[in-house]
């Protein structure tokens, strides 16, 4: 059996374009897919004033894809979002995510279970955790 790969789908309230825009040039990937909800088949049940947010927006890194949206009002949820990488990578990622946090939790550091691992709530509300664990 395959294993399956599994990519993080963020939610957002409002700010998904630049966030996404940011995190193209912290992550090192690029955007292929962005579309408003205005696109959507669905439009005319969007309320006035979301329109031009993000209905889906794809990112990708590689391997994998960040995906995310801008959630219609009263849906909101904090999201949580896990990241793994090389050390050099961690250390840069971490940093680049750290432009004017709302909060770092823990800075990026070592720890008894990996080479590199930080805590922070970026810029747009969106909680982070840089692991980049110990070879095997």
């Amino acid at each position: 059996m395959m294993p399956i790969k599994i990519n993080p789908y963020l939610m957002f309230n409002g700010n998904c374009g630049a966030a996404f825009k940011f995190y193209e040039q912290c992550l090192g990937g690029k955007i292929f897919m962005m579309l408003a909800h205005k696109d959507a088949p669905s439009a005319e049940h969007v309320p006035a004033g979301w329109h031009d947010k993000i209905m889906h927006v794809s990112l990708d890194l590689g391997d994998r894809l960040l995906m995310g949206f801008d959630s219609l009002p009263g849906y909101f949820e904090t999201p949580q979002c896990f990241y793994v990488q090389e050390p050099e990578k961690a250390e840069r990622v971490f940093h680049a995510l750290a432009e004017n946090p709302i909060k770092v939790k823990m800075p990026i550091e070592q720890t008894f279970w990996s080479v590199r691992f930080g805590m922070l709530v970026d810029q747009f509300g969106i909680p982070w955790m840089v692991n980049c664990e110990q070879a095997a």
